[in-house]
């Protein structure tokens, strides 16, 4: 940003790369350009935030699961903000709403194999209704296979995620996940002339058998809306451009994309999928229409709104 003149930044994953960079950002007055999901309670004036709020999966995954007579939680993750954040508000959720946690964990992104294994036993051992995961890269993955291996059944216990996306599906082996959910607002199986396009357009660049997922989808559509926002504002200048932003909408894949003026969040649909035996999901709830981001959770309960 110093040496070369940028202003505009699409990038960060993980939750900790953006509350690293986000004091530079800020500094230099850019613009970053965040489409994951996130664990909520931030806003700035340099970010476009396009990725889930909590409101709008976190609490839809919560009631689906908890009307469907899961009641006994285990709750397991990563040991950074976005994992232990996620966790507490499950927790609080679950525990407002007549649920039951029977352990929450959480291990480094570098934990061992080992560690892994004797987390599943212990799942193995007090037999919860499901289990929310939240451990992200290698120990996500081999958490899944584990699952399996170590014989624990989906149909009876299975994991629930905001982060398990088709592309980690095929790393691990679609036989090995079949049955677990994933609360999304973005699924590859989305059934609209917007996704097919998508998906035609995304294969034939990156090859046919690799799969689309929420992190691809958002960060196509991201980049949709600011050039609809550039092509608006003439200028790269970060307070022009943000105004641009809020005034522009793209028929995404996932749906209608537009931001919400009073936190610069999306509007966004959830949806609930459950993972079928090829590796894509089926998706077995979505929301009506979009739902407005409430990143700070003002409105902290579940309604009857979200789960018909």
């Amino acid at each position: 940003m110093l040496d070369e003149g940028v202003s505009v930044i699409f990038g960060c994953s993980t939750s900790f790369s953006r509350k690293a960079v986000l004091p530079v950002i800020e500094r230099c007055n850019g613009l970053l350009w965040y489409c994951s999901l996130h664990e909520g309670f931030e806003f700035s004036p340099n970010v476009i935030y396009t990725g889930a709020a909590p409101n709008q999966n976190s609490l839809q995954l919560a009631a689906y699961l908890l009307s469907e007579g899961h009641k006994r939680w285990h709750l397991i993750g990563s040991d950074y903000i976005y994992p232990r954040e996620s966790n507490r508000i499950m927790r609080d959720v679950v525990e407002q709403h007549g649920g039951e946690i029977t352990n929450e964990m959480h291990f480094p992104t570098d934990v061992n194999t080992g560690e892994l294994a004797r987390a599943v036993q212990m799942i193995k051992a007090v037999k919860p209704d499901v289990v929310f995961s939240t451990l992200v890269g290698r120990p996500g993955r081999e958490f899944y296979r584990l699952y399996r291996e170590l014989g624990i059944d989906p149909a009876e216990i299975p994991i629930a995620s905001l982060t398990m996306a088709e592309g980690e599906l095929a790393l691990i082996d679609p036989s090995l996940c079949q049955g677990h959910i994933t609360s999304a607002t973005y699924f590859g199986s989305i059934n609209s002339a917007a996704n097919r396009k998508f998906v035609k357009a995304f294969q034939a660049r990156f090859g046919a058998t690799t799969p689309v997922s929420l992190w691809s989808e958002g960060a196509y559509s991201q980049v949709h809306l600011f050039a609809r926002a550039l092509e608006q504002a003439g200028t790269l200048d970060t307070e022009k451009l943000v105004q641009a932003t809020l005034k522009v909408d793209f028929d995404a894949p996932s749906g209608h994309l537009r931001l919400d003026a009073d936190n610069q969040h999306a509007w966004l649909r959830p949806r609930i999928g459950r993972v079928g035996a090829a590796g894509d999901f089926e998706i077995i709830w979505e929301a009506e229409a979009t739902v407005k981001p409430d990143p700070y959770l003002t409105l902290y309960g579940l309604t009857d709104s979200f789960v018909r």
